[in-house]
């Protein structure tokens, strides 16, 4: 295997570690509270705390590093990642638990976002930067939907703990072939604050940002409670639930493999279609909820289609800083990591709030109003790019 290739490789399975190690809560937050007899709505701040902590020191340390070599800090984050989750493992309480969970969210935005910088530079030519970038953003986005029958099926199996634990130990090997693989001259020239944030007077990056938000959000209003509109809703019985999330989880990767493809050869411009995929798709739950198969089969279609606008908006915000923002590149590249916790956090904040109200199997109908507010941005980005 060439040199390139495995540095492709470490680098998505960077991404995906990163992204297991915040999703994977989800499918054991039942085993959390359990173990520490805490009510299921306290250990459910676990998510929402983290995407907020993650959406706000991504940005702050992303720049403040900025003028850095990458390298330096890319393997001074990976540390203290792993300090972070091994706590989660062994946190002999709630409160160290969710200090473990902070530390963690503090840092991994920024390593996502150097990867992809890294990711960047390596790159064959540019019009193989899509497919390249899309790869590697896929590892974390497919672990938003991965992350979560994983860490299941490893709790069903053994213990939630166990479920940090291994990633600790991948953390640790990972970290190994980053040192080894990662370039080393990677000093980022007049990278002041100042020149980054002119990334955000940019049109297409405000109007990206918004239709990955409203995406996320969207999704999440519905995926937060994807265990119980399976045993639930559709009826599904418990030894079936992590097959079932893993057979949503291949149709999500289906989807951002389809993504670098979509991102090389037609850039944004099929986003609006995307976007009305997912409307039309949560519009329909209520009604394909009644039949379990159809049920499931929607949730695949949705996860698949979800699976594609992370990184062909990744692709964007990359491409339009390279050319116009060089001294952005860094923030440029957690833009889509940001995008997505700030969604999966208005979106499980929108579903606890929307249960006390709906059924769960009407909840389709609170995201479709976001998917709509995509519908709208994504035109209205492709028209700006196209002027």
């Amino acid at each position: 295997m060439s040199k390139f290739r495995l540095q492709s490789v470490v680098f998505v399975l960077t991404a995906f570690l990163l992204g297991c190690n915040e999703f994977m809560v989800v499918g054991v937050i039942s085993d959390i509270a359990k173990s520490y007899h805490a009510s299921l709505s306290t250990v459910d701040f676990l998510v929402t705390s983290f995407a907020i902590i993650y959406a706000i020191c991504t940005p702050l340390i992303t720049t403040l590093t900025g003028k850095f070599d990458r390298f330096k800090v890319l393997m001074v984050l990976m540390l203290i990642f792993l300090i972070g989750n091994t706590l989660t493992a062994v946190a002999p309480n709630l409160f160290w638990l969710f200090v473990s969970r902070i530390v963690t969210a503090a840092v991994a935005g920024t390593i996502i976002s150097l990867i992809l910088v890294f990711v960047s530079m390596i790159a064959p030519p540019i019009e193989k930067r899509a497919m390249l970038v899309a790869s590697t953003f896929a590892g974390f986005s497919i672990a938003t939907i991965v992350g979560v029958p994983v860490g299941t099926a490893i709790s069903n199996a053994f213990s939630w703990r166990d479920s940090f634990a291994l990633i600790s130990v991948l953390t640790v090997i990972i970290c190994g072939f980053l040192y080894w693989l990662v370039p080393r001259d990677s000093r980022q020239e007049n990278a002041s604050l100042s020149n980054q944030v002119q990334l955000f007077k940019d049109r297409r990056i405000i109007l990206g940002v918004i239709v990955m938000v409203t995406l996320m959000s969207a999704e999440y209003t519905f995926y937060t409670y994807v265990r119980p509109i399976i045993t639930t809703v559709l009826g599904f019985s418990t030894t079936n639930l992590t097959w079932l999330l893993g057979l949503i989880g291949i149709t999500f990767i289906l989807g951002n493999i389809c993504a670098g493809v979509i991102a090389n050869r037609f850039g944004i411009t099929k986003l609006t279609v995307i976007s009305s995929t997912v409307l039309i798709c949560l519009l329909l739950m209520n009604a394909m909820f009644h039949v379990a198969w159809l049920g499931i089969l929607l949730l695949c279609v949705i996860c698949f289609v979800l699976g594609m606008p992370g990184s062909i908006l990744q692709v964007m915000f990359l491409n339009i800083a390279d050319r116009e923002y060089p001294e952005a590149m860094n923030l440029a590249s957690s833009l889509n990591p940001i995008c997505t916790n700030v969604g999966v956090s208005i979106g499980s904040l929108t579903a606890s709030i929307s249960i006390n109200f709906v059924q769960i199997n009407q909840i389709g109908y609170v995201g479709a109003i976001y998917a709509l507010i995509a519908v709208f941005g994504s035109l209205y980005l492709i028209k700006t790019s196209a002027n």
